[in-house]
C-alpha cells in the first residue's frame, strides 16, 4: 500500500531546528541588544566571539540582556550557524533550563509520547507531556497535525483534560517546546481511497469557498472542485449554483498523497459534456 512522501519543505525546517553544540564562554560585552561572548575551545584556550541575538538570550521577557548577563559571567550556549559574517550565533536560551534540556534532548522523531491536553485554541492545542520538568507545558500540536478529517476548530478533535499519545516530530531546544502529531499514529483514509481515481461518486458540498467547493467522497475524505468545473456559464461565486449540504456527482481526477488532497472534476455525460450544473434548470 503506497505511502504519502513527507513534504520536503517541512523537512527542510526540522533540520534547521534540530539542536546544535552547546559551547562555553564569558560575557565580554554587549552590541545593542545582542550578547557578545568570548568562546572558549575543547582544550580550554580562548577562541572566536560569538554572538548572541537579543530573541535568543532568554525565555524571560525583559528590556535588554544587561538584566541578565554581565560582563565577566560564564555561560553556556548552544551553537546555531554562522550568519554572512562568519560570526558564530548561539542561543542562551537552549540551555536556559538543565532540566528542560535533558527532557527535550531525551526525545527522538517519531517516538511516541503520553500526555494530557492543557489548552485548545483556534491555532494550535497545548499538552503537559508525561515527565516534563514540573511547571513547564512542553507539547503543541499544529492544526493540520490533528486529525485527517475536516474540522473548522481544535476543539472538534480534542478536548481540554483528555489524554492523548501522540508522535514527536520535533523537540526544539531553542523555544522549550515539542511539536506532535495525533494523526501520525491514525491511518492516512486517503491511501486506502487512492484506487477511486477516475471513478465518478456522488456526495455532500460540505464548505464553499470564492473558487470552488468542498465534496465530502468518503469518511474522512474530501476533495475540491473548482468554480470552472461546475458550469460553463460566467458566475462569480459557487453559491449562486449550489449549496451546503447539496449532493453533487464528481468525478475524481487526481488523487495526490504528497500533498493530501483530492482534485476533483465534472462528472460529465454520454457525450463528453462537462457541465454538471444547468443555470437554466435552477
Amino acid at each position: 500500500m503506497p505511502e504519502p512522501a513527507r513534504d520536503p519543505r517541512w523537512e527542510f525546517l526540522i533540520n534547521q531546528l534540530q539542536p546544535g553544540p552547546v559551547r562555553t564562554g564569558k560575557v565580554v560585552g554587549f552590541d545593542g541588544a545582542d550578547v557578545l561572548v568570548q568562546l572558549v575551545d575543547a582544550e580550554g584556550e580562548m577562541a572566536e566571539i560569538g554572538r548572541i541575538p537579543r530573541d535568543e538570550t532568554s525565555m524571560r521577557r525583559m528590556e535588554h540582556p544587561s538584566e541578565l548577563f554581565e560582563v565577566g559571567q560564564e555561560i553556556n550556549a548552544e551553537e546555531i550557524g554562522r550568519w554572512r559574517t562568519g560570526q558564530l550565533h548561539l542561543s542562551a536560551k537552549a540551555c536556559e533550563i538543565p532540566a528542560l534540556r535533558s527532557f527535550l534532548l531525551a526525545l527522538e522523531r517519531g517516538q511516541v509520547v503520553a500526555g494530557t491536553v492543557s489548552e485548545v485554541h483556534n491555532f494550535g492545542v497545548f499538552v503537559h507531556i508525561d515527565g516534563e520538568p514540573d511547571g513547564l507545558c512542553t507539547g503543541f500540536i499544529r492544526v493540520p497535525d490533528l486529525t485527517w478529517r475536516w474540522i473548522n476548530h481544535p476543539s472538534e478533535a480534542v478536548d481540554v483534560g483528555q489524554r492523548i499519545s501522540a508522535e514527536v516530530i520535533i523537540a526544539e531546544t531553542r523555544s522549550g517546546q515539542v511539536t506532535l502529531s495525533l494523526k501520525a499514529l491514525q491511518e492516512d483514509p486517503l491511501i486506502r481511497f487512492a484506487d477511486q481515481a477516475g471513478r465518478v461518486l456522488t456526495g455532500p458540498i460540505t464548505k464553499i469557498v470564492p473558487f470552488g467547493v468542498f465534496v465530502q467522497l468518503a469518511p474522512d475524505v474530501v476533495g475540491f472542485l473548482h468554480l470552472s468545473e461546475l458550469t460553463a456559464e460566467p458566475i462569480e461565486t459557487p453559491d449562486q449554483l449550489v449549496e451546503e449540504g447539496e449532493l453533487i456527482t464528481v468525478k475524481v481526477t487526481e488523487v495526490d498523497l504528497q500533498r493530501h488532497r483530492v482534485r476533483l472534476g465534472a462528472a460529465g455525460g454520454a457525450d463528453g459534456t462537462s457541465a454538471i450544473v444547468d443555470l437554466t434548470g435552477r
